[in-house]
């Protein structure tokens, strides 16, 4: 159950209303974080941008952002953000084993080193909220310079994804919780 009213777009500011046109133009829906954050305009435009820069516009691979996503969402339990991105995850190549496990709070079998550092790091940023001297290294010698800044500031984003689906009970569409 959601914590915040659904959006009435008749109650919306003109900077909320061409953040809800534009959404629903491309998404079809006003859901998940953006829900949240449209309440403060500003934020959502912001958050929105970020969210098209990492989906599109980095050099990190889809695949291991997807990767990350799915570790990030699990690790905090947020359910609408795997409801999304699992299909996602499986679409750009992540296998159906590794997100069983991940699923299954079990360290996937990884036959990919680049999938094997994303989740490691991952795990070690959410959970010491820093990197370790040998993972930074790792990182670095894997992905370079400003790879390994985008994946850094990936994961910070979406933990705050996840923040903002929790603190506020964005449910899943049908109200199905797809992590237990």
């Amino acid at each position: 159950m959601n914590r915040l009213p659904e959006i009435d777009p008749n109650k919306l500011n003109p900077e909320q209303r061409a953040i809800y046109d534009r959404l629903m133009r491309e998404r079809g829906h006003m859901r998940g974080p953006f829900a949240v954050w449209l309440r403060n305009a500003e934020l959502c435009d912001n958050t929105l941008k970020l969210q098209e820069l990492f989906a599109s516009r980095v050099k990190l691979e889809r695949r291991l952002l997807e990767l990350m996503i799915l570790v990030a969402a699990r690790l905090s339990t947020a359910q609408y953000a795997w409801f999304i991105h699992e299909p996602h995850a499986l679409r750009f190549g992540i296998s159906a084993e590794i997100v069983q496990a991940i699923r299954e709070r079990r360290t996937p079998d990884f036959t990919r080193d680049d999938e094997r550092l994303v989740y490691d790091m991952t795990l070690e940023l959410n959970t010491a909220r820093t990197l370790s001297e040998a993972s930074y290294r790792r990182g670095m010698a894997m992905f370079g310079e400003e790879t390994m800044v985008e994946l850094v500031s990936a994961i910070g984003f979406y933990s705050m994804v996840a923040m903002t689906l929790n603190a506020f009970a964005v449910s899943v569409p049908d109200g199905k919780k797809p992590l237990e």
